[in-house]
């Protein structure tokens, strides 16, 4: 589904990303795994539009996505839920749902995908009418992920989905990842949890500087001790 290959990003002199390829077969889940600075970010947001790449190509089911502008993105079934989760926090939980299903390829059947985040976060559905600024971090990640998957998506990035939660949230987000995964959806995820992470993705890329260093199936890399020593710090305990 997506073939990034030989991607140079950077910010002035900055070389964030150096030649890297990766790729999502349709309904993986593929986590990109690394330290901050990494360039984890850097990668999600040139897939996502945010941010245009020096040199090399990103296709996605065989269109050439850096073609396209960013607002069409969603129109081609790709959803981005950034880092700081981007909500409308003035509005309420309902209207945030709503402002996902405005692409045209998202209003037929609106009404059943908001049931199914609704069945994804219940908490969303007992609070659809408090303003979204007011709730607390865990509970506005999961408005971004119902917005985001109000569009219809065939290709759900997350960037940092559980960063500044306390660890019951987290485990709560990753079980209902768990569940969006197990429904076939596309995903990439850049994420610090590695073995949340780990734990329900197919396949894994490990990034350092820029650059990836390794890459595996996601159970390998998950009881690979030198893996957990040397590059998640030995953090792979759940």
């Amino acid at each position: 589904m997506l073939e990034i290959k030989d991607l140079t990003l950077r910010y002035g002199k900055h070389t964030a990303l150096d030649g890297v390829s990766a790729e999502v077969g349709k309904g993986e889940m593929v986590a990109i795994l690394g330290a901050n600075g990494a360039g984890k970010s850097s990668l999600l947001g040139a897939v996502g539009g945010r941010v245009r790449p020096a040199s090399g190509s990103i296709r996605y089911q065989d269109q050439d996505l850096l073609a396209l502008p960013q607002h069409l993105l969603v129109e081609h079934g790709i959803a981005l839920v950034p880092e700081g989760r981007g909500i409308f926090p003035a509005m309420t939980v309902e209207d945030n749902l709503s402002l996902g299903a405005l692409p045209r390829r998202a209003q037929a059947g609106a009404a059943a995908r908001r049931d199914e985040v609704f069945g994804l976060f219940p908490k969303l559905a007992q609070r659809r009418g408090q303003i979204a600024g007011t709730m607390s971090g865990g509970e506005q990640q999961m408005v971004a992920i119902g917005r985001a998957l109000m569009s219809a998506p065939d290709l759900l990035l997350l960037d940092e989905p559980s960063l500044g939660l306390a660890p019951i949230v987290a485990q709560e987000l990753f079980a209902a990842l768990g569940r969006i995964r197990a429904g076939g959806l596309t995903i990439m995820i850049v994420e610090q949890n590695a073995a949340a992470t780990l734990a329900l993705a197919d396949r894994a890329y490990l990034l350092e500087a820029g650059r990836i260093i390794g890459a595996g199936a996601a159970e390998a890399l998950r009881n690979d001790p030198a893996v957990a020593a040397a590059f998640l710090g030995g953090a792979l305990t759940d």
